[in-house]
Formats: structure tokens, C-alpha cells, sequence
């Protein structure tokens, strides 16, 4: 029964965090135009970086002392901060640009399977029968409610190659960071992975912003309470708390598992626009949804049920 209402819990923090993901859409909109692409990231990453910090030290007091970092964990962690992070924010964005918009909606759908692909080859988790039923549900009901407009999308277009192929390797980067966190998570709390992965990205993002949008913290001074607002948000829910949950949660789930819940975010995008737009809502939209939350239950719930597996420990209680 406890085991149950752990998974449980974990379910209802990966819907947490995909939702806090689904609103990144509407914020980087508030943030974007007043401040330019790559300042939307550099800026509130920063933040969050600083926001982390002394937790982290305090958790390390509190536990004794800091994990030792070598020579081949800062390589590792710079590693997943550029290949990871750093290509998952701006690639995508980049790509949006210069390809459809229905085009990149369709192509992050790969997310969930590209993670899945790394996780089996870098983890060696294995693809039951369960996830495979899990993620065909999660694939019909998130085609119901993705927002891809089938007759604009052109994926075999010369003139959006270059898009989809960014698009395609933010998707990549992403994926190459939940994986590669849950093995750099074996010896390190969650909040030091997220905060030396950070590290990496300001050390990268910081010299870019400056190059390329040299105005940058001109217009970030002159952005206004709307932009600000959304830096803030940013910063607090997407780039702070909702990483930190979802690599809480990584540490007892598979991230084949974890990576399925990312189906949620089309549809959470869509009740997002429903409420704070006015957007239309339709049955197909709430079906596609309702498929989508009882496939990620039945991978993250179920499937631990009928295996018997107890959860994997926690850092912490491996410490203690």
C-alpha cells in the first residue's frame, strides 16, 4: 500500500512539473519580445542558479559535507549542461524560427521515444509490454490534442531542414539530460546535479547572450513589470522548483517512465489557452487528455504494481 501511494505522489509531481512546462510557452511569450531569445534563457537561468545555491550548501551541511566532484564529474557535468540543457533550450527555439510551427509541434512528440532510445542505451532500461501499451495511448491521445495543423505541416521541405533538424536535436538535448542526470544521480543529491549542470550552461549562455544580443541587459533593465514577471516565473517554477521535483522523482522512476508523463504537456498547453485565453476547448482535446493521464498512470502506477518492484533509494536514504 505504501508503495502504491509513492508512486502515486511521484505521478502527481510529474504532473506538476509538465504543467509548470506547459506555461514555459505563454511566459517566454511575456519575456521574448521586450528582450530577445537567448536572454529569455541566459537571464532567468542565471537566476535560478543563484536561487539554488545556498540550498544547496545548506542540504550539504545538513548531510555531513558535499559529494566529492573529480575531474571527470565536472567533464560530465559540462557535458550535460551544454549537450543537454544548453541544446534543449535554444535549439528548439532556434528551430521554431526557421521552420513551421506545426512542424515543431509534431517533431518534440519524438521526445518521449528519443529518451526511451538513450535510456536503453546509456541506462539499459528495457521497454516492457506495459510501456509499450502506455506509450501507444499516450501517442493517440496526444495527436488529439498536439495543436498540429496536418494540412500546413511539410517536413520534406528543403526550405525548413534546418529547422526540423534544430528542432530534432533540442528534442535530443533534452532527452540526453533526464537520462544522463539519473546516472550522475547515483552519486549526487538532486539539487547538485541541477546546480553544477547550471553552472555549465552560464558559463556557455552568458558569452553567447553578450555576443549575440550585446543590447541584451539594456532591454532586460527596460523590459517592464510584464517582462520581469515572466523572468521571474522562469526562473522560480521552470528553471528552480520544477527541475528540482522532476529529479527528485528520477531518482525512483526509470526515465522511460518519467520522459512519458512529457506527453501531458501538449494537452496541459491547451487547458492553459482554454483558461487564460479564452481558446476553444473541444471533446476531442478532453479525450486526447484523459488517454494521456491513464497511459503515464499506467507506466508510472501500474506497471510497478504488477512487478513487485520496491522503488530505488533515494540518495539520501542510501547516505543514511
Amino acid at each position: 500500500m505504501r508503495r502504491d501511494g509513492g508512486r502515486l505522489r511521484d505521478w502527481g509531481l510529474l504532473l506538476f512539473c509538465n504543467l509548470t512546462w506547459a506555461s514555459q510557452f505563454a511566459l517566454v511569450k511575456l519575456v521574448q519580445d521586450r528582450v530577445g531569445p537567448v536572454f529569455t534563457t541566459c537571464a532567468p537561468m542565471l537566476v535560478a542558479t543563484a536561487l539554488l545555491w545556498p540550498f544547496v550548501r545548506v542540504g550539504q551541511r545538513t548531510r555531513g559535507g558535499s559529494s566529492p566532484v573529480g575531474r571527470r564529474d565536472v567533464a560530465e557535468f559540462g557535458l550535460v549542461g551544454v549537450l543537454g540543457q544548453v541544446a534543449a533550450q535554444l535549439l528548439v527555439t532556434w528551430g521554431t524560427v526557421l521552420s513551421l510551427a506545426s512542424n515543431a509541434a509534431l517533431l518534440q512528440l519524438a521526445l518521449p521515444a528519443v529518451t526511451a532510445l538513450m535510456a536503453f542505451l546509456i541506462l539499459g532500461e528495457r521497454m516492457t509490454l506495459m510501456r509499450w501499451i502506455g506509450f501507444l495511448l499516450a501517442l493517440a491521445g496526444v495527436v488529439q490534442c498536439s495543436g498540429v495543423d496536418w494540412r500546413e505541416l511539410d517536413l520534406s521541405s528543403r526550405r525548413f531542414l534546418l529547422g526540423n533538424l534544430l528542432v530534432l536535436g533540442g528534442v535530443a538535448g533534452s532527452s540526453f539530460y533526464n537520462v544522463y542526470s539519473k546516472r550522475l544521480l547515483r552519486r549526487f543529491h538532486p539539487l547538485e546535479v541541477l546546480l553544477y549542470s547550471y553552472y555549465a550552461v552560464d558559463v556557455v549562455l552568458l558569452p553567447l547572450a553578450l555576443t549575440v544580443e550585446p543590447d541584451g541587459p539594456h532591454r532586460l533593465l527596460t523590459a517592464g513589470a510584464k517582462a520581469w514577471t515572466g523572468l521571474a516565473l522562469l526562473a522560480l517554477l521552470q528553471y528552480a522548483l520544477s527541475m528540482v521535483v522532476f529529479l527528485t522523482v528520477l531518482t525512483r522512476l526509470d526515465a522511460t517512465q518519467a520522459a512519458l508523463t512529457n506527453y501531458l504537456i501538449p494537452f496541459f498547453g491547451v487547458l492553459l489557452a482554454w483558461l487564460l485565453l479564452g481558446e476553444v476547448l473541444t471533446v476531442p482535446m478532453l479525450i486526447g487528455g484523459a488517454l494521456v493521464l491513464a497511459s503515464t498512470l499506467l507506466v508510472t502506477v501500474y506497471e510497478d504494481r504488477r512487478a513487485g518492484k520496491a522503488p530505488a533509494p533515494t540518495v539520501a536514504e542510501e547516505e543514511a
